[in-house]
């Protein structure tokens, strides 16, 4: 009984850590997208470079996974976004939005990131997008 006992507080306890760790690994994320802003420094759709559609663009990311689009400084634009940092994913979505934050909307998978960029890709059936934001 002692050592049912014993294993079950060590199960506990190692879901307790596994969750800690998890917790900490959102914060962390949460952490690096709310601080300061971000802009689109490069941007391809089906092989095209389209970054100069988002020059006037700047976002601002909030720990109410809410983010707003600047554009020329003024919010054009106030959405959701959401990450992971588990399966290395993030997602934004703009209700209805006008070209180019349509592009941005739906699921990207990281491919590379630091506290201070993120490259992401987005592939749905033939169409393909790669972005990279930058903090400002």
């Amino acid at each position: 009984m002692k050592k049912l006992a014993l294993f079950v507080l060590l199960l506990t306890a190692f879901s307790s850590c596994k969750k800690t760790v998890e917790n900490i690994q959102e914060d962390l994320v949460i952490k690096a997208m709310t601080d300061g802003y971000w802009g689109v420094t490069s941007f391809t759709h089906n092989g095209t470079d389209i970054t100069a559609s988002f020059a006037t663009y700047k976002f601002k990311y909030y720990s109410n996974k809410t983010v707003d689009a600047l554009n020329n400084n003024v919010v054009e634009k106030t959405g959701t976004w959401d990450g992971d940092a588990n399966t290395m994913t993030t997602s934004a979505n703009f209700s209805s939005p006008a070209y180019p934050l349509s592009l941005i909307n739906g699921n990207w998978q990281i491919t590379r990131n630091s506290w201070t960029y993120v490259e992401a890709t987005q592939t749905s059936g033939s169409d393909t997008k790669v972005m990279r934001l930058d903090k400002l």
